[in-house]
């Protein structure tokens, strides 16, 4: 639900995340530019309809440069600062970039995030989610992200960048910390030891070379350049941070969907070939990014006869815009024939996803291998009665309880 405070400007509250699609439904219709608030207290400008938001996305008015966002907090009247636990670590990489540091940036790390590393990793992947699925064969009834998805998408993001299982627990105490939690002496705790321990590992990869990702990031050159020794720590962070959550967060809201629309599970089981156009038009029908990261604008940007300030907050809702019915008919129905492209779940423009050919091949084995394992698969709560994150960011789910057989 939302409530209006001040001229114009709509507070959601935290029923909001149990059902954005709702409130972005009623919000497309009365135009694609709103002046709201967020639960925590912050005022942005949303942007929800498809055609505005790709534009935004590739719009540099609408800035990434995280140096400019303290005063923007400094500047609002809703007693809301800056996180401290905003370090380095989690922002001086190419998603909070602009021309030319971005363009340097994603050059120096697609020098070592290939197609090629990605395909490579398929067998590998495929082993880790048989293991797990092997470990569930006797149970009646599991929480599927915490058996399975979780679980999945951080042993492969440790393969992928060559950190050794026995830390995954770490790592992944300390980026559901990073996400969740309001404690900026948690956040930053997490924080300092995200960050230490890159730095160790990277040093242990200088003296001893190996055939995995942060290897391949210190080894990266372009035209003589090379990343430094923090852009290193902070992209090695980013891999973590951005492709570890959303694609856990994804397999849940994929099976989710399958599971309500019994038809559609029927018809991926009969035709498996369908499989890749299935994992398209999930992303598209139920996507594990509610809003694009942060972006403000650096002066006075029209949009569709709206005028946002300078100096302004504006989040892009990819989700809202992956169901505007105006580029996607009956946006609402999961379609698996629907022509392939233009989903905005990766985003779009320069700062499209890098990790988004990892995460594809990540949600269909996982979907495959899940379904060919446990045809019988049912959900064992009623549908309502799930909660989803309160996270503006990561649209997922708490707990997806299922039943195997």
């Amino acid at each position: 639900m939302t409530t209006l405070t001040g001229p114009g400007r709509e507070v959601l509250d935290m029923s909001f995340f149990q059902d954005p699609y709702a409130v972005y439904d009623r919000l497309r219709v009365e135009g694609p530019v709103h002046a709201m608030r967020t639960p925590d207290g912050i005022d942005v400008w949303v942007i929800t309809r498809y055609e505005e938001a790709k534009e935004a996305l590739s719009d540099a008015r609408f800035t990434k440069d995280f140096s400019g966002v303290p005063d923007i907090f400094a500047q609002q009247t809703t007693g809301v600062s800056a996180h401290e636990g905003y370090t380095d670590i989690l922002t001086k990489h190419m998603l909070f970039a602009d021309p030319p540091d971005h363009t340097r940036l994603r050059e120096l790390a697609a020098k070592a995030f290939t197609r090629r590393r990605v395909e490579a990793l398929r067998p590998e992947i495929q082993q880790i989610v048989d293991g797990l699925l092997d470990s569930l064969s006797a149970a009646g009834e599991v929480d599927l992200l915490r058996s399975l998805s979780f679980p999945m998408s951080m042993a492969v993001t440790c393969r992928l960048l060559g950190i050794p299982p026995a830390d995954e627990d770490a790592f992944r105490t300390w980026t559901e910390t990073i996400f969740t939690t309001n404690d900026p002496a948690r956040m930053n705790e997490a924080v300092r030891g995200v960050d230490q321990y890159l730095v160790d590992v990277i040093e242990a990869k200088r003296a001893d070379p190996a055939d995995d990702l942060i290897t391949a990031l210190i080894n990266a050159r372009e035209d003589g350049d090379r990343l430094s020794d923090r852009e290193l720590v902070s992209t090695c962070a980013l891999m973590f941070v951005a492709g570890y959550e959303t694609t856990a967060s994804m397999v849940g809201n994929a099976v989710l969907a399958l599971l309500k629309n019994p038809d559609k599970l029927a018809e991926l089981k009969a035709d498996p070939s369908l499989m890749p156009n299935a994992v398209d038009e999930l992303l598209r029908f139920d996507g594990p990014v509610n809003v694009a990261t942060l972006r403000s604008t650096a002066t006075d940007v029209t949009v569709a006869g709206t005028t946002i300030p300078k100096g302004q907050f504006v989040l892009v809702s990819l989700i809202a815009a992956n169901r505007d019915g105006e580029k996607f008919p009956e946006p609402a129905r999961l379609d698996f024939t629907r022509p392939l492209g233009g989903s905005l779940a990766f985003g779009h423009g320069i700062h499209y996803c890098l990790g988004a050919p990892l995460s594809r091949v990540e949600i269909e084995v996982a979907l495959s291998r899940l379904l060919a394992r446990f045809p019988d698969l049912s959900l064992a709560r009623e549908p309502e009665t799930l909660q989803w994150r309160n996270s503006l960011l990561v649209r997922g789910l708490s707990t997806l309880p299922i039943r195997l057989h």
